[in-house]
């Protein structure tokens, strides 16, 4: 396991060759939480259960959706996704998220839907504020919004977008995230505002 975020506010795990890259991150409050899941092996549950027990199992989209049942049951744990990126994912999803699920107050999701159906981000506003974007940006190095031939709905990602220039926070993490690689903070939302500005010409 690769630590790629420290104090302060919540440590940040990489799982080391996930792609999409599948991130533990632990909430005082909540507990562990996957975001996206790779190919499940028993040491590999070990590990991270070894760093914080994994609560909660969150996918941005269908497409870091792998092993969802046997991560599920090897954890215990809860899996999270949109309502309408659901009924595309290959196993058990126990909270669709539906704009009115949240993990508690200020651990919440940001419906950015467009490179798949029901793409959605999860946010933390405790301390320095962190969002998973899952595929709805792209790390070049920054996270970016890049649009794709496949993409779902290219319309939904714009409006999406639109709505991030007004969000804060320090630290954003995609799912092409590559350790070394990839900037993801500090001051996250003022270069994802820049990119988008680029992007949109506003």
């Amino acid at each position: 396991m690769i630590r790629v975020l420290d104090a302060p506010g919540p440590p940040v795990w990489l799982v080391p060759g996930s792609a999409p890259a599948s991130f533990l991150f632990v909430d005082a409050r909540a507990g562990g939480i996957l975001v996206n899941s790779p190919p499940y092996h028993e040491a590999l549950a070990a590990a991270l259960a070894a760093i914080a027990p994994v609560r909660f199992i969150f996918y941005p989209s269908r497409r870091g959706a792998v092993d969802v049942e046997r991560w599920r049951e090897g954890c215990r744990a809860r899996t999270l996704a949109a309502a309408a990126e659901a009924a595309d994912i290959s196993g058990p999803i126990d909270e669709p998220i539906d704009g009115a699920v949240r993990l508690y107050g200020r651990l919440d999701f940001l419906p950015l839907s467009g490179r798949t159906r029901g793409t959605c981000a999860l946010r933390s506003r405790i301390g320095p504020g962190i969002v998973f974007f899952g595929p709805a940006l792209e790390h070049a190095p920054w996270p970016v919004l890049t649009l794709h031939e496949d993409d779902y709905s290219a319309e939904n990602r714009l409006i999406g977008a639109l709505a991030l220039r007004e969000e804060r926070f320090e630290f954003a993490f995609c799912d092409n995230y590559i350790h070394g690689l990839s900037r993801f903070g500090p001051d996250a939302s003022a270069a994802v505002a820049a990119g988008l500005a680029e992007v949109l010409g506003a």
